[in-house]
């Protein structure tokens, strides 16, 4: 993933000034990856320190105002780095289907060179054999049953990659392609997705807090409360409503935040009304998940649409590249049936970029005859 790219999803996700919000000439922005001065363990440049000045005072769309006088949304980049845990269904090399397990693999490693400590969250579907059991065992509620869930770990390239081990995800995919991650085959989905994912939200929610990392010659110890949480696609929109309900109203994780990803708005989560109550949040939560469409799957008439309570519920809301950003909310077909919602809450296309270390053709295991930028013309044909 290059680094553009990771300076932009900061900049984006804590709230800074862009560009063109801040007077930057073009000779400051080339200093975004010249590190000028030194704080702690992250580098910082002229650009970032801007963006310090600055998150703090930006003002949310809404204009809604917390208790702390902050405006509601407002996410502050502090110095030292930010904690992110990346939260989604696919994360590659482990899991991956397409883009969204691209975006999971590259992108961490990435904001991690920057001086942030990152962790991804993701069901283990298989016996993965560089991640190790914690023995970090968490119970969950998970409909009406309370379920035991175990950690599995891995660091790679600066990356705590954290796998949530329950037989919802391991027994249904064990040994088997990628294509079972969502369903027994392709177009047919597991009967109990909502019960997997509501998990995976749920246990997401408690890495930061219960395991014990310290394979980082830099950082080590749990993460904390202090974190940002990048929920990924529909799956995981679950994440801002439990944080709310199951840890804020306790006071805890009150300076936690969630950013959501979208990263196909075709796929949304749209269920029967009826099994909002599975997932086990209050009454009051009905109204972002309530949706009528004219479609008669997966019932007719009335639904809960998962993606719908991830845009209007998570703290700031972007997208895959600026063109889709505008692509959402330009009409009804494009944001398929949301791009009311996207509109209200807001959105920020983010360019995605590309994992350099997987896709380089000089040495990509998959390609017959490899090259580079001095034997392209005659070796790539």
């Amino acid at each position: 993933m290059a680094t553009i790219t990771a300076s932009h999803f900061v900049s984006h996700v804590c709230g800074g000034a862009t560009s063109g919000e801040s007077k930057v000439g073009l000779g400051q922005l080339a200093l975004r990856s010249q590190a000028v001065t030194h704080n702690g363990l992250r580098p910082v440049n002229k650009i970032d320190m801007l963006q310090l000045r600055t998150s703090a005072k930006k003002p949310s769309k809404n204009g809604r105002k917390n208790e702390g006088g902050m405006a509601a949304g407002t996410i502050v980049c502090k110095q030292q780095g930010m904690n992110l845990v990346f939260v989604g269904c696919e994360v590659g090399p482990w899991c991956k289907t397409g883009g969204l397990g691209d975006v999971l693999g590259g992108l961490p490693p990435a904001l991690a060179a920057r001086g942030h400590r990152v962790m991804t969250v993701c069901p283990r579907y298989d016996q993965y054999k560089d991640a190790w059991d914690t023995c970090v065992v968490v119970e969950l509620q998970v409909g009406d049953r309370i379920e035991p869930v175990r950690f599995f770990h891995s660091y790679k390239r600066g990356v705590d990659r954290v796998f949530v081990d329950h037989p919802m995800f391991l027994e249904k995919v064990w040994g088997k392609t990628g294509s079972m991650l969502y369903g027994p085959k392709a177009g047919k989905d597991y009967k109990d997705n909502q019960l997997r994912f509501s998990l995976l939200c749920q246990a997401a929610l408690e890495a930061p807090r219960v395991l014990n990392l310290n394979s980082s010659k830099y950082f080590s110890g749990p993460y904390g409360e202090d974190v940002v949480f990048v929920a990924n696609d529909w799956h995981t929109a679950l994440l801002p409503c439990y944080l709310k309900t199951m840890y804020q109203s306790r006071g805890i994780y009150m300076n936690a935040k969630v950013a959501f990803c979208i990263h196909n708005i075709a796929y949304q989560g749209r269920f029967a009304f009826s099994d909002f109550s599975l997932l086990n949040l209050p009454d009051e939560y009905k109204g972002s998940f309530d949706f009528i469409d004219g479609y008669d799957k997966p019932v007719k008439g009335r639904k809960i649409n998962w993606m719908k309570a991830g845009i209007r519920e998570a703290d700031r809301v972007f997208t895959v590249s600026p063109n889709y950003a505008k692509e959402l909310v330009s009409c009804v077909s494009k944001g398929v049936e949301l791009d009311n919602h996207i509109r209200d809450c807001g959105i920020t296309g983010i360019c995605n970029g590309m994992d350099t270390q997987e896709w380089n053709p000089a040495t990509d295991k998959y390609l017959a005859v490899k090259y580079d930028i001095t034997t392209v013309m005659q070796a790539k044909p």
